[in-house]
């Protein structure tokens, strides 16, 4: 009997280790989506669900042209994780919710939330079509080391919440539009050669960096610009009392107010918050006019907000493991 139970206990485990090599065969590692029924799945979430969690290698999802009317979510479990999008204008993630609609908050009015680090996308447009009916967020993104290259962030308030208390973040080569505090967040993410645009008078960000980090949201060679109409848009305001915002050789155009910052209707974050600018250029750059307290970088000043610098968390960086951002910004 007592062999019996040993030869049956031993047999279980074999099919259960045969269960488990079957099931790590059928992962797949590079995966396509398209509405049309050609790929793997037609919906992106899909694809998501069925990933393996904590892959031991990169998985690329190839997502063909078309509009996926989805609200999707990659959890914190899907790491090194890549989108690619067959091309911008019409690879879009598209979806309505928002902020008071039945109990949708902020932070779950999402269109796309990403939590898993090392994430990629490139050539997508991720879309919030709620309208003007208040927060309505097409990106949250709470991983570190995420890169958006060429991508579109369509919304009106609340666009894009760079979430994540020392998470890093990169957007590169992006159009990004919004009405009202349409860049928000606790993250520290550059954006890169990026068109801003703003469809009304109001605030382009609204960060809440946490008191101890060095850097929040830096701009560097943006184009700042506004639909017809606009005339009066602040870069940026302080969600939290310890805010930091910089723009680094961006052009800015006649839309930006010329006080350039506002306090939030509280004087004490004007001793708190950290907003900079460095060598900018355009009708709306005008440095002379700002508020007081706000800060025209020197050129040493300047030179602490290298990419290298701003990722590594220090002025002068010294961890060697910077290659995630490398091939994405070239000699920036």
């Amino acid at each position: 009997m007592k062999r019996m139970f040993v030869f049956l206990l031993m047999l279980g485990w074999y099919a259960d280790c045969l269960s488990q090599q079957k099931t790590s065969v059928n992962y797949k590692y590079k995966i396509t989506v398209a509405k049309d029924g050609s790929g793997d799945y037609q919906f992106i979430q899909d694809a998501i669900d069925a990933m393996r969690v904590f892959a031991p290698e990169p998985i690329i999802v190839y997502i063909k042209n078309g509009v996926y009317n989805e609200k999707i979510d990659l959890p914190a479990t899907k790491t090194g994780v890549t989108f690619i999008g067959e091309s911008v204008e019409k690879t879009i993630i598209s979806f309505n919710d928002y902020s008071g609609r039945g109990r949708t908050t902020t932070f779950t009015s999402f269109t796309a939330k990403i939590a898993g680090n090392r994430f990629k996308a490139e050539n997508i447009s991720f879309v919030n079509s709620a309208g003007p009916v208040g927060q309505a967020v097409a990106l949250h993104v709470e991983s570190d080391k995420a890169v958006f290259k060429n991508c579109r962030f369509l919304g009106y308030q609340d666009t894009i919440f760079a979430s994540g208390e020392g998470a890093r973040q990169l957007f590169v080569d992006c159009f990004i539009e919004g009405t009202t505090d349409f860049i928000f967040g606790p993250a520290t993410a550059i954006f890169l050669n990026c068109i801003i645009n703003s469809k009304s008078n109001s605030y382009i960000t609204a960060a809440n960096t946490p008191k101890d980090q060095p850097y929040g949201f830096v701009f560097i060679d943006c184009r700042l610009r506004a639909d017809s109409g606009v005339t009066s848009v602040f870069l940026g305001r302080p969600w939290r009392a310890f805010a930091k915002t910089v723009f680094i050789h961006c052009e800015m155009d006649k839309h930006i107010n010329p006080l350039g910052w506002n306090n939030w209707s509280d004087t004490a974050n004007e001793t708190t918050v950290f907003y900079a600018e460095f060598q900018n250029r355009g009708q709306g750059s005008l440095p002379t006019q700002r508020v007081p307290w706000s800060k025209q970088l020197s050129e040493l000043q300047a030179s602490k907000f290298s990419i290298e610098a701003i990722f590594a968390g220090r002025a002068q960086p010294t961890t060697p493991n910077m290659d995630w951002f490398k091939e994405f910004v070239g000699k920036k």
